[in-house]
């Protein structure tokens, strides 16, 4: 099917002006497709051709202006409108839609609980086309009226208020201008928990068989909502511009949320069924932030064409980890997104598919879906919190709130809002652009400290890049008292770089540590001093945030071969087990775990390697003994499940359905538990049979799809290699799950052979079924774990002649550049 480009999208915008789409939807006309019926008023300005977009099963019908057209004139995804004359038009197509279960356009999914149906819509890009015909692009605002036909029992939710007329038929209340790609639909028996805020009625909504644990969590998430929402209320000059705020929980959903106005959806793992940590009831609360962010950013005013995706996101994104600083319990966000987001922002700056932050040409859909990156999500915040730290809130706020009265209810360019900014200050904020959004590549900060006269010293740093930066310089001192071992901050200096001259800096402290704070987007390197200060006493630094910097420059500096991986191990075990902070040991976990052990250590290796961090797990697991740290404790135990390299304890905790002190094994540990057996060989079909009678839920059978990927057994592989990759019946979860199962590091020889299968299997999979199951097939069915060069060599060749699609030829180009880092770590350990 063809994809939009930008040439086209802006000779359609200059033609057409689009005022209403009526849209009727039927979801009882069976199990694989609906209904759909849309009128849509638009004019012309003058006499030309254009098209509207549609992916029907069948399209049964098409009349302009009353006039029938030949429903056979549809080429691929295009229905050719001719001979427009300048004046008023009305298109109405009916057709027949199918139903995703790949969760793109209207995805249906049967509850195995309880058999209950629920039907929701993604309609991301170009994704509206599968469930109503369209003028696709974002610049082509329209109003929506909806009305939805569903089974009798079921609620309709929209963007508007919606309101059950009777026999099943649900009308919403109509739109203000918005995008087409943020129509939303959710459908089916949602269990519902309902409040107002303001005069405007909220809801919360998932499965019935989750209502339980809703119902547990609702008093916090509306806390947070409210919060939010009164908090981007003293933010921002523009109230809220839609009538209701849902926030509906649906199952199989490929992103974290989607910023439908009046109708946010989420992923429904976030209706926590077992126990979670702090962090990740934080990571929850910054996702409602996000998404809330969008209402003004991203759906009030909307970016005009694909290239400023970063407009959206990265707003949302730094909006919503400030928001929730600043307005709910959880105050110390920046950490986790100094850790885990941040990280995610500087491994894609680093690969050849990087790209500006504000790119300055994405040519048509199939490449802007390419952008939705870490790039685009956590550079793009760490830039404007630095724009922040540059410029002053007051007079960002001052620009943001002139840009959304400029543009309320339209579109808006980069340029459009670099003025808005710049009419809020004397700085010169189009430099401030030009240097941090149109560039690529990660900066690298080295602190050089120089000896002076009567015991003081000098510092200067020096810069790899061209970007201007204000951070602040940490100097600790040891604290000499009884505890040793703890750091203290003398002072934090500011600096712009690039610096001119030497700073004095008084007598040499025992820690220098560039970007303290964080408020920057760069690599932090250290002095020989203060990385032997690191290696003894990173524990004692008092701060997290601060603690964060020092472990992602760590990281930074392993995976660029400047660090080996046992010393980062040794450096993890020596102060992991003293740290408080959920994300850091979450992040220092992850990171030694899924890149250390099965990447950059050898396979003779590896395990030493699992042995330290089973070691480090048991400190944890022992430490928290008393109960005072729950979360901590439950990070411990869920990495001891997944680096033990024998059986014996975690079969045991199975068997007996707790932890020893605790925690009792929920749905999440019994499958995390199974999962590690699978890999070991330590249980069977049968085993796995029982579990999932035990938790026949939707998450139970994805456990179970993982764990029998796992078995060590050839028919086991081959069954899950022909589920993923012979068959399109698995969904976009249960794909992801039998493929996160099937590559183990410790099954190299039993799944060698499929290897070079994998690039032929995955590029027909991926023109079979499109984007979303290609971005599966090429972040979760990747052989990660196939450290040598005949895979890359494999890999590099099917870029050079199979033709991947782009959504799969971008994750192999990310995937093959990890490779390759993979194996210059362990061969700059052999020099």
């Amino acid at each position: 099917m063809s994809v939009l480009t930008r040439d086209e999208a802006q000779t359609r915008a200059g033609l057409l002006d689009v005022h209403r789409y009526t849209i009727e939807l039927d979801l009882t006309t069976g199990d694989e497709t609906f209904d759909s019926r849309t009128l849509i008023r638009f004019s012309a300005r003058a006499h030309g051709d254009t098209f509207v977009e549609v992916k029907p099963a069948e399209l049964r019908s098409v009349t302009l202006d009353g006039q029938p057209l030949d429903p056979e004139a549809l080429d691929g995804n295009r229905l050719p409108l001719k001979n427009l004359t300048a004046g008023e038009h009305e298109l109405r197509v009916h057709a027949h839609m199918r139903y995703s279960r790949t969760g793109e356009g209207m995805h249906r999914f049967t509850d195995p609980t309880d058999g209950e149906t629920y039907v929701y819509t993604q309609l991301f890009m170009e994704d509206v086309q599968r469930v109503f015909a369209a003028f696709d692009q974002p610049d082509l605002k329209a109003v929506f009226e909806l009305s939805v036909q569903a089974p009798e029992g079921w609620t309709v939710l929209a963007n508007g208020v919606t309101e059950h007329t009777g026999d099943g038929l649900w009308k919403a209340a109509a739109t203000p201008l918005i995008s087409t790609y943020l129509v939303a639909v959710a459908a089916g028996p949602w269990h519902s928990v309902r409040a107002e805020h303001r005069g405007l009625p909220f809801g919360l909504h998932c499965r019935r068989s989750l209502a339980p644990y809703l119902d547990t969590d609702a008093d916090e998430l509306l806390d947070v909502t409210r919060a939010c929402f009164d908090r981007y209320h003293e933010k921002f000059d523009e109230p809220y511009p839609f009538d209701s705020y849902d926030q509906a929980f649906v199952p199989e959903f490929n992103a974290g949320a989607m910023e439908n106005p009046g109708l946010v959806t989420f992923r429904d793992e976030f209706v926590y069924r077992s126990a979670v940590t702090d962090t990740e009831r934080q990571t929850r609360a910054m996702v409602v932030a996000h998404e809330m962010a969008h209402m003004w950013f991203g759906d009030l005013v909307t970016l005009k064409w694909w290239d400023d995706i970063w407009l959206n996101e990265s707003f949302a994104e730094y909006m919503g980890y400030q928001t929730l600083t600043e307005a709910t319990r959880f105050t110390d966000t920046w950490t986790d997104f100094g850790v885990n987001r941040k990280a995610w922002g500087y491994d894609a700056d680093q690969r050849p598919s990087t790209h500006p932050v504000a790119p300055e040409a994405v040519d048509d859909t199939a490449a802007a879906l390419l952008n939705f990156d870490g790039i685009s999500y956590a550079k793009g915040a760490s830039a404007l919190r630095q724009l922040v730290a540059w410029l002053g809130e007051k007079d960002f706020l001052a620009g943001i709130n002139t840009h959304f009265a400029r543009h309320k209810f339209g579109n808006a360019t980069l340029a459009d809002f670099i003025d808005s900014l710049a009419g809020a200050t004397e700085r010169d904020v189009h430099a401030w652009a030009d240097a941090w959004l149109r560039t690529t590549g990660v900066d690298t900060l080295t602190p050089s400290i120089a000896p002076g006269e009567n015991g003081t010293c000098a510092l200067t740093v020096d810069r790899t890049g061209s970007r201007p930066h204000r951070i602040a310089a940490g100097l600790y001192d040891r604290d000499l008292g009884d505890d040793g071992g703890q750091l203290v901050l003398r002072e934090r200096l500011h600096l712009d770089l690039p610096q001119t001259g030497a700073r004095p800096i008084g007598k040499r402290p025992a820690l220098l540590l560039l970007n303290d704070g964080d408020l920057s987007y760069a690599k932090v390197r250290f002095d020989p001093e203060s990385f032997e200060t690191i290696r003894k006493d990173l524990s004692g630094l008092p701060e997290p945030l601060t603690r964060a910097v020092v472990w992602n420059a760590l990281r930074d500096a392993v995976r660029d071969g400047e660090l080996a991986p046992a010393a980062y191990l040794e450096t993890a075990r020596a102060h992991l087990p003293l740290e408080t902070d959920l994300a850091i040991a979450q992040g220092v976990l992850a990171f030694a775990s899924t890149y250390i052990t099965d990447r950059y250590v050898t396979p003779e290796e590896r395990p030493a390697a699992l042995a330290t961090l089973s070691e480090l797990c048991r400190d944890l697991i022992r430490r928290t003994e008393d109960g005072d740290n729950p979360g901590l404790r439950l990070i411990a135990v869920r990495h001891r499940i997944d680096v033990a390299a024998h059986p014996d304890t975690i079969a045991a905790w199975l068997a007996d359905g707790t932890v020893p002190g605790g925690p009792e094994l929920d749905p999440e540990l019994r499958w995390r538990v199974l999962g590690r057996l699978a890999v070991l060989g330590a249980t069977d079909e049968a085993a796995i049979a029982a579990e999932l009678e035990r938790d026949p839920s939707a998450t139970g059978l994805e456990g179970a799809a993982r764990c029998r990927a796992a078995l060590p057994d050839p028919e086991a592989k081959a069954r899950a290699w022909e589920s993923m990759f012979g068959s399109d019946d698995l969904s976009n979860y249960l794909f992801t799950a039998t493929a996160q199962g099937f590559w183990q590091p410790e099954q190299a020889d039993l799944v060698g052979a499929y290897v070079p299968r994998y690039y032929t299997d995955a590029v027909d999979l991926a023109d079979r079924r499109g984007p979303a199951i290609a971005e599966a097939a090429g972040r979760w069915a990747f052989p990660a774990d196939a450290v040598d060069p005949e895979n890359l060599r494999l890999g590099q060749e099917c870029l050079r002649d199979a033709a991947p699609i782009p959504a799969l030829r971008r994750k192999l180009v990310d995937q093959l550049d990890d490779l390759a880092r993979a194996l210059r770590v362990r061969r700059d350990q052999e020099v």
